[in-house]
């Protein structure tokens, strides 16, 4: 199952305006090098350390899960899966017609 990821760039992520009520607190530990460069990263993108970090996490958490290839889903969402699965293909004239057409990633 695919998870759609937009490709936005940070600056929109962290610039939604909506604060959120966070109540989880995370620690971490760094060293001075890593610090700084976190305070100049802070610095540059014009947000506080905790939208920076909790933004920055949570991106880097969904690419993480975005590659897992099990997905594990309640019988209801299976049920769906098996029921899109299970239609017939539709024939893509524009596909077919793209796939054809030489790679221009490849020397030919």
């Amino acid at each position: 199952m695919a998870v759609h990821w937009p490709y936005i760039t940070m600056q929109e992520i962290m610039s939604t305006g909506t604060k959120r009520n966070r109540s989880e607190r995370l620690e971490v530990r760094t060293t001075p090098e890593e610090r700084a460069v976190i305070d100049r990263a802070v610095a540059a993108s014009g947000t506080d350390l905790t939208d920076f970090v909790v933004t920055n996490l949570t991106v880097a958490s969904r690419r993480v899960l975005a590659d897992r290839t099990e997905f594990p889903l309640s019988s209801e969402a299976q049920e769906a899966w098996e029921k899109v699965n299970r239609r017939r293909a539709r024939s893509l004239t524009g596909l077919r017609k793209l796939m054809g057409r030489p790679s221009p990633f490849t020397e030919e």
